[in-house]
């Protein structure tokens, strides 16, 4: 910001192109420091974020010049003073930024959740399908549900447990509703599951 201010005063200047060449989102702060800062206030400045194909493109014209970022500063400030480039970049309301890829950071969360529950659902099905048929539990993702995969191996386990046992064992990991109702659900659906292939 100070080799930009001595440039524009040691020239009696009154407006400054800024250009960058766009990095996702980066260079988003910069624009934001560059738009907001108070040292260019009296000026009239204009800030362009570049497309790097354009800029490679337009560096093809100095093929004799070699790859480095002071090379890179200057074919992108070349670009900008030929001046076929005049709208500048709009960047939204930098306060809402971290509303915003917080909101979509939970957009990504929930999706995989989603994909990671279908999975669940999937292998579930193979190991207890009477338990996504019969809808023994309101949530298949309750804590007393998630006990039972958890602590059982197999359908036959359940059909063979005592039924006081059971309702014990969901009495201590579920919110003690209903548990003798539960364990008789849990019992006759996977009842149905162990003797269906016999018969």
């Amino acid at each position: 910001m100070k080799r930009i201010l001595s440039a524009l005063t040691s020239h009696f200047l009154d407006t400054v192109l800024i250009g960058l060449e766009a990095t996702s989102v980066y260079g988003d702060n910069l624009v934001y420091f560059l738009r907001e800062d108070a040292v260019l206030a009296p000026f009239n400045r204009k800030i362009h974020v570049l497309n790097p194909k354009e800029v490679k493109k337009f560096k093809e014209f100095y093929n004799d010049l070699p790859k480095n970022d002071y090379v890179d500063a200057f074919v992108i400030a070349d670009c900008l003073r030929f001046g076929r480039i005049n709208k500048e970049v709009y960047m939204g309301d930098y306060h809402y930024k971290a509303l915003q890829n917080l909101a979509r950071a939970r957009y990504f969360a929930v999706c995989n959740i989603v994909k990671e529950k279908q999975r669940f659902m999937n292998v579930l099905f193979k190991k207890y399908s009477a338990f996504t048929q019969e809808k023994v539990f309101s949530d298949t993702f309750s804590n007393t549900a998630l006990a039972i995969y958890e602590e059982f191996e197999s359908a036959e386990a359940l059909a063979n447990m005592d039924l006081q046992e059971l309702t014990a064992f969901i009495m201590e990991k579920g919110k003690n509703r209903f548990p003798d109702v539960i364990a008789k659900a849990i019992q006759k659906a996977v009842e149905v599951l162990t003797i269906s292939p016999k018969r």
